[in-house]
């Protein structure tokens, strides 16, 4: 018996600062693909300007798309999502980390390290990405390029969003780096 020949991945790792245009790249991306689109949110409203910021995404984006809004387990939505002949594009790394790392904590405690939860669902997610049969668009945020933060818990993130990047792009066909609206190829 032979098994059906695996498609190659495809998967488009986009990164930026805020503001750089990554996103707007991304679904420009999911357009030209001409694929169906499902487009898994990762960010939580949790104030009125971020709620602006929310409704601006989802008018630009085609409202035929498909919106899957995901909680920690972007890993689940990935495989719910993922198929031939489609595309799903998350946005975005970067917000869903932060839920990981800091929704559902105990008063003002902040976590010291990795909780366990989130080693989890980071592991599930990187099996995901290694499962991918269409066509996949991620975007985070390169957070990185400043100076070493001065507090823990924003050392935390800042190193667990570099590993993470890392990681992705590593199994990314593609990765661009957005600066000031412009793509910049750093892989494929």
């Amino acid at each position: 018996m032979t098994s059906a020949p695996s498609s190659p991945r495809d998967i488009t790792f986009v990164l930026g600062g805020a503001r750089s245009g990554k996103s707007a790249y991304a679904e420009r991306l999911a357009i030209d693909s001409g694929l169906p689109v499902t487009y898994i949110a990762t960010a939580h409203v949790g104030d009125a300007e971020f709620a602006e910021r929310v409704r601006l995404h989802r008018e630009r984006r085609p409202a035929h798309w498909t919106l899957v809004e995901a909680s920690a387990d972007l890993a689940g939505a990935l495989c719910d999502a993922n198929r031939a002949e489609h595309c799903v594009l998350i946005d975005c790394l970067t917000l869903w980390l932060a839920t990981l790392l800091f929704s559902g904590s105990a008063s003002d405690d902040e976590p010291a390290a990795l909780p366990l939860a989130a080693r989890a669902a980071l592991d599930a997610f990187d099996r995901a990405l290694t499962h991918t049969r269409g066509k996949l668009i991620v975007v985070s945020n390169e957070i990185g390029l400043g100076m070493v933060p001065l507090g823990s818990v924003t050392r935390l993130y800042v190193d667990e969003l570099g590993r993470l990047n890392q990681r992705v792009v590593a199994v990314s066909t593609r990765a661009t780096l957005m600066a000031a609206g412009l793509p910049l190829t750093l892989k494929g």
